[in-house]
Formats: C-alpha cells, sequence, structure tokens
C-alpha cells in the first residue's frame, strides 16, 4: 500500500511546532494516445511539447543551496550554473518522495518535479527551512516547460545562441534556460524552461519548422531514456538505487547528511541491491498499466515481485513501461501485470548499463 506523502516520516531538524506536511495531491490528469504522426515527428523529423506534467519551485535566499544541500541526494551547494543535476527527496527510511531536476538560474536554484507531488513536497521542504535564509516558491504559474526532440538546432538557434552540448549542460538566454537531457532512442532531446510569457511568444515561430505533439510523447521518450520520474502512485516505494538514480547521477555518496543518507549508503556499500528498475512492453492497453501497479512472477503468484514506475502508450502498439522489480525475477520465468494470470511483461533493453548485484 502506498504511504501518502504527508504522513511520510520525518527527518532532521525538527519541524516547526505545530505544523503539517498535509497538502493537496494535485492529480495529473490522464494524457491520451498519441497520434501515429505525432510518433513520427518526434523519431523521423523534430517536435516539440508543452509539458503540463511538470511543476517548478524556485529556491531563492542566501541559504538556498546549503539548505537543499541537507534536503536532496545530490550536490547543490556547488552546482554550477552551466550544468543541471538529477536528485531526489528521500524520508527518513531513505524512501523516494519526489524526483528533481535542478539548475541554477541567477542567484534562484530552481526545481523541476511531477505537478501532482509538487504542494506535499514544497510544503514538506518549507517545514525544515527554520532559520536558513531561504525561500520556497510555486514558479509554475508563470514559468512555461517545453520539451524537445530530434532535429530541433534550427528552430532553437532563433532562440539561443548556442545550443548545450552534452547531457545536463545548461545555457541561458533572454527566454529561458535550454537543458539537454538524455536522448532517447538517440534522439537529442531538450528541456526548455523560461518565463511563460516570453517562452509562448516564441512558440508561433516554431510552429512553421517543428511539428507540435502531445505532452504524453515526452513521457514515453522519458521512459525509453530510461529516467524513471517520481509520482504520487508511487510516492515512498523506493530507495533511490531501486529506480538507478546511483546509475543516472542523483545520487551523491560523497556529499554530507540529508534525510534517508544513511540508508542509501548503506545499500551501496554493504551490496544489498536486490532490485532495480528494467525497461518493458506490455501488449494491448489494459486499464492496469499504470504507475503504481504491482507485478507477478510465474514461479511465485503468491506475492508481487515488482511495480509500475511509469507508464506511456508506445508507437509500435502496447504501453511501455519502467518497472521496479526483484533481479532475481529476470532470471527465468515469466513476469506479469496485476496477477499472475496477467499481462506478460516483454523486457527491452535499457539504454545505460545497471549494476547487478545480488
Amino acid at each position: 500500500m502506498n504511504t501518502p506523502l504527508a504522513t511520510a516520516p520525518g527527518a532532521s531538524p525538527a519541524p516547526v511546532s505545530g505544523a503539517s506536511a498535509a497538502a493537496p495531491a494535485a492529480a495529473l490528469p490522464v494524457l491520451p494516445r498519441p497520434a501515429a504522426d505525432e510518433f513520427d515527428a518526434a523519431l523521423q523529423h523534430g517536435a516539440y511539447m508543452p509539458l503540463t506534467q511538470f511543476g517548478v519551485i524556485d529556491a531563492t535566499g542566501d541559504d538556498a543551496a546549503s539548505f537543499l544541500h541537507g534536503q536532496l541526494t545530490n550536490d547543490t551547494q556547488h552546482l554550477d550554473a552551466a550544468v543541471a543535476r538529477l536528485a531526489g527527496y528521500c524520508s527518513a527510511k531513505g524512501r523516494l518522495l519526489a524526483s528533481f531536476l535542478t539548475w541554477r538560474s541567477g542567484e534562484t536554484i530552481r526545481l523541476l518535479l511531477s505537478k501532482d507531488v509538487q504542494p506535499a513536497v514544497q510544503k514538506r521542504l518549507s517545514m525544515f527551512i527554520l532559520r536558513a535564509k531561504a525561500k520556497l516558491a510555486d514558479a509554475s504559474g508563470e514559468t512555461a516547460v517545453v520539451g524537445f526532440t530530434g532535429d530541433v538546432r534550427a528552430a532553437l538557434s532563433g532562440v539561443f545562441d548556442a545550443l548545450p552540448d552534452g547531457v545536463h549542460v545548461k545555457v541561458d538566454g533572454a527566454a529561458g534556460s535550454l537543458i539537454r537531457v538524455p536522448d532517447a532512442l538517440e534522439r537529442p532531446r531538450y528541456l526548455w524552461i523560461g518565463p511563460k510569457a516570453a517562452v509562448e511568444a516564441h512558440l508561433p515561430a516554431l510552429d512553421g519548422k517543428l511539428k507540435r505533439v502531445s505532452p504524453a510523447v515526452w513521457d514515453w521518450l522519458d521512459i525509453r531514456a530510461g529516467e524513471p520520474r517520481i509520482t504520487q502512485p508511487v510516492v515512498e516505494q523506493f530507495v533511490p538505487q531501486m529506480v538507478n538514480f546511483d546509475v543516472l547521477g542523483a545520487v551523491n555518496f560523497r556529499k554530507g547528511c540529508y534525510p534517508g543518507q544513511e540508508v542509501v549508503a548503506r545499500s551501496q556499500y554493504r551490496g544489498t541491491i536486490k532490485r532495480r528498475t528494467s525497461l518493458a512492453n506490455v501488449a494491448g492497453e489494459p486499464d492496469s498499466v499504470k504507475a503504481g501497479a504491482e507485478l507477478f512472477h510465474s514461479d511465485d503468484p503468491g506475492q508481487p515481485c515488482g511495480m509500475v514506475v511509469n507508464a506511456a502508450a508506445a508507437p509500435e502498439g502496447g504501453v511501455d513501461v519502467l518497472v521496479e522489480i526483484k533481479l532475481a525475477a529476470l532470471e527465468n520465468g515469466s513476469v506479469h501485470l496485476g496477477a499472475a494470470d496477467g499481462p506478460v511483461l516483454k523486457f527491452l533493453a535499457l539504454p545505460y548499463g545497471v549494476p547487478t548485484e545480488g
């Protein structure tokens, strides 16, 4: 059973007396299956998509970097202006409450996360600011987030002087920041995050050069890139290594303490990681293919062997999924969705290598 974010165990320091971490969760809309020509544009040409599934938190103040450094799994104290970093936010038990892309915008540190967990995460983080000179603000309303994939260099050349040439490299321009994110199916991808008015002013010009596609295409591309995203149905289900965050560079094992750090470090150095995230496809379009759905192995039908982390419609048919699963369950037999007689998962290769600790 999922533990609601609002009731997750606290982390040091102690919260302000009488404060509550409760915050309403904004459910993500169900995105429709993209049309075939939308997938084709993303894979064969170039496409862009406004990403309504994300929210943005801005951290400001003299202590913003040091405060976040003590809360997140990655280094924000030494966050260079030209890079972005993945990071997680854990409970005291080392279970992920949220995943972020973090970067600097001037003196502000920006956090991009799933919109459905943002209210509770922002409130929880704010509880631990205490005497630090830091403030967290919801910047989603005045900020636009747009994803790009494929051959988009010419289209973006009118907005940015140069495109980032490496993963998680960032360039800034008058209309915001452009961040290179991991490729999907060998297609380059970028995130443009900037003031809503400035971004929207450029979109009509993009329409003449790129096809605008559904944000659901981005969810699928994230899955094919092997990059898990923590959304409400899977809050507090995974230690970072279970979703490959150590492989993806989202955990800094040399930095100081953060909530759950002892659990995360113990898992890493004692070789106790027996669960990882894999890529798979489920044929058809069963309603049960969604984040939080349990998986069962043919040889052990009585108990789940894993869970769906993210799911999105695939162009070849069916649904592509990132699944957290026992490594032993991948060795033989078959894995099924929802029950031992449910739809079978067909496992696919991730675009990066994963340690096989047993």
